[in-house]
């Protein structure tokens, strides 16, 4: 980065615009989403879908957001999320035993979802010792541990699906409070929770701390390793939480579930603002941008619009979005 403060004044300038033309976008998509599908696209069907879909995307998004602030990556999100939902879906499966109450159902339940998110969590840790302590780069430690988190998930189901989980799991996520999805409301929380952090706790300021300068960041007496492990922490908390709406969702568990979401997280947080090399990105933009891409997605489905073409659009946006920051980041430079 420029060592020149009215730059990095004009930087922040910059993408805070950036961030505020998002939801311009966003009303621009709903208003085009309902020309093209003749009102479809506002049907109470499809917006229950919506917000049945949104939660666990928001969620890995969130978990890949809070690493790219640090100039990082996590790109075993999807095969940490994987191996605490058949981690989860094991205990459920192997431990109630039959004619059991309801009860000790529930505490088998609770048991699982506390083995999930423990799995989660340690799978984030591990990706943190090994980038912060032993010094490996981000992208290629979360590429290798994406490798082997999912070589234990197939070793553990052989590559069968795990599924046949208790009604007190299920409502996890066809359960309501006021007609609002558990589910969205896990989600509105966890991104609460986030903004936060990233905006009131130290740790936060830290994290952005070191996406803009780790050497400056390591100077001023912040322990940067214990910052990197605890951001990848956080990282695989959130996969946990969607491990479990996953999990639930599908009533099922296995090790390729959800993979086409990974480039979707990365471009979800690019897209709300979030700068691959570090130090900049808010909640509210990845949010927007979270609305904007589920929106088109549903929109593109209710067109008939195939599931791969729609793949190959999100690698086009990524580019493009990346292509924009980039010719900014060098303007901004020169």
């Amino acid at each position: 980065m420029s060592n020149n403060p009215t730059g990095h004044l004009a930087s922040w300038s910059r993408r805070n615009v950036d961030i505020a033309v998002l939801p311009f976008i966003l009303l621009a998509v709903v208003a085009l989403m309902m020309v093209l599908t003749g009102g479809g696209f506002l049907s109470s069907e499809n917006l229950g879908a919506l917000m049945a879909e949104i939660p666990e995307l928001g969620l890995l998004s969130l978990g890949m957001m809070i690493t790219m602030l640090t100039a990082g990556i996590n790109l075993s999100l999807i095969s940490s999320t994987n191996l605490a939902g058949v981690s989860m879906g094991l205990i459920m499966t192997q431990l109630i035993p039959a004619g059991a109450t309801d009860g000790q159902t529930l505490m088998i339940v609770l048991l699982a979802i506390v083995v999930g998110m423990l799995v989660a969590a340690f799978l984030g840790f591990v990706n943190g010792v090994l980038i912060a302590y032993v010094g490996l780069p981000a992208f290629l430690t979360t590429l290798g541990t994406m490798i082997l988190y999912e070589g234990i998930t197939l070793s553990i189901t052989k590559g069968f699906v795990i599924s046949g989980y208790p009604p007190a799991f299920e409502a996890i996520s066809a359960g309501n409070f006021l007609g609002v999805p558990y589910v969205l409301l896990l989600f509105v929380a966890g991104a609460i929770t986030m903004s936060y952090l990233l905006n009131r706790r130290p740790l936060g300021r830290q994290i952005y701390m070191i996406g803009s300068n780790e050497m400056a960041t390591r100077y001023s007496s912040i322990d940067t390793r214990k910052v990197l492990v605890k951001t990848y922490v956080i990282s695989g908390l959130f996969t946990g939480l969607a491990a479990i709406i996953m999990t639930s969702r599908f009533n099922s568990a296995n090790a390729r579930q959800g993979s086409s979401l990974q480039l979707l997280t990365i471009l979800i947080a690019v897209l709300g603002g979030t700068d691959p090399n570090g130090g900049f990105g808010k909640v509210s933009g990845m949010v927007l941008a979270l609305l904007i891409m589920q929106f088109l997605a549903s929109g593109f489905n209710l067109l008939g619009i195939s599931s791969f073409m729609t793949t190959a659009l999100w690698g086009i946006m990524l580019i493009v979005v990346l292509g924009y920051r980039f010719m900014m980041t060098r303007k901004q430079m020169s």
